[in-house]
């Protein structure tokens, strides 16, 4: 089955790939949750749209990656969130929060949806996170959940 991806999938491709895949996996998966549509001739035209917005908000190349790695790692970020008297959150940290707490601690604005987290986040403490910059650029750095 050939279809067009809108999302980043991983092991798969990024936005606006034309890829061919196994039928199960295409109409059971991809094209419910909405990671993908089917290839048409008039849905391949829209390709160079969905391509053209990715590349206004992707890292330009290798080198702006670690540039942006470097101004990622050195940062301290610090998360307020809700939390009762055992140190458990009342819900847990989302990647929304994080790249807010990123761009709050002076860093640049990140995809939510490349944010690797070691699991839910529903307690005090520090983890760590890692950011996909690039293919080859990998950003780690430690969030500090505090209660505020």
């Amino acid at each position: 089955m050939k279809i067009i991806l809108t999302q980043e999938v991983s092991g798969l491709g990024s936005p606006g790939d034309i890829v061919e895949v196994k039928d199960g996996f295409g109409r059971n998966y991809l094209l419910p949750q909405g990671f993908a549509i089917a290839w048409t001739k008039g849905a391949e035209k829209q390709v160079t749209v969905i391509k053209r917005a990715r590349s206004a908000r992707e890292i330009r190349d290798l080198g702006h990656a670690t540039e942006v790695k470097t101004q990622i790692e050195g940062l301290k970020v610090n998360l307020k969130a809700r939390a009762g008297d055992g140190g458990r959150l009342f819900g847990s940290v989302t990647s929304a929060e994080i790249v807010d707490a990123v761009k709050a601690a002076g860093g640049p604005t990140l995809d939510r949806r490349r944010l690797e987290l070691p699991g839910h986040i529903k307690a005090l403490g520090s983890y760590p996170v890692s950011i996909r910059l690039h293919p080859e650029v990998t950003a780690k750095f430690d969030l500090n959940v505090v209660k505020g």
